[in-house]
């Protein structure tokens, strides 16, 4: 199961990341980098600080054929995704659900403290999109209103209540990813939204 979220989650980014690339006229290999990026960046980023190098994708090429799976499917079918916002929405949700968990597991296998692989997880989801908005020149979607983060935050504190009834595996993997992504489409449906802080 971890290992079949781990390529959802890949080949959910790297679309998310063609998408928005496409929506801001790049050409294919500019499509393309942003793909890569957004789908390794959260990755790349979590191995380089728990010093695990080479970083996960520069080992297993698996990785690189997804991206480029992502990228080709995105290109195809884009004039099926009529709704790019809501495409590109559901993709990037899917990917922050399944890549929070993965930077869960990532800190438990060394032994790290449960707040610190949340941390990492939040990291894992979060900033292959940081990287994504600011090379597509948006504000970073994790620094606006919308409740981002903090999803990723709350997925993991359900992850180690879970652990705690030592569930199998599977039924907790796929259990967190669910509350994530269930709460991020709650969140975008009823239109919760963190509260702005303003200096005056």
């Amino acid at each position: 199961m971890f290992h079949l979220l781990d390529i959802i989650g890949t080949m959910a980014f790297a679309m998310s990341g063609a998408l928005t690339a496409m929506s801001k006229k790049l050409d294919p290999f500019g499509v393309f980098i942003i793909a890569f990026v957004t789908a390794v960046g959260g990755g790349t980023l979590r191995d380089i600080m728990i010093g695990r190098t080479p970083v996960g994708w520069m080992l297993d090429l698996k990785y690189v054929y997804v991206i480029i799976i992502g990228f080709v499917l995105a290109i195809l079918f884009r004039k099926k995704f009529d709704r790019l916002r809501t495409s590109l929405f559901l993709f990037d949700t899917i990917g922050l659900g399944v890549f929070t968990l993965i930077g869960l597991e990532k800190g438990i296998n060394i032994g790290l403290h449960p707040v610190i692989c949340i941390a990492l997880g939040t990291m894992t989801a979060c900033f292959g999109g940081v990287i994504r908005d600011i090379l597509c020149t948006e504000i970073p979607v994790i620094f606006r209103r919308e409740i981002y983060a903090t999803i990723c935050i709350l997925g993991g504190i359900v992850f180690f209540l879970l652990r705690k009834l030592n569930l199998d595996n599977d039924i907790l993997y796929l259990t967190t990813s669910i509350v994530i992504i269930s709460v991020r489409l709650m969140a975008v449906k009823f239109k919760w939204y963190l509260p702005t802080l303003e200096h005056k």
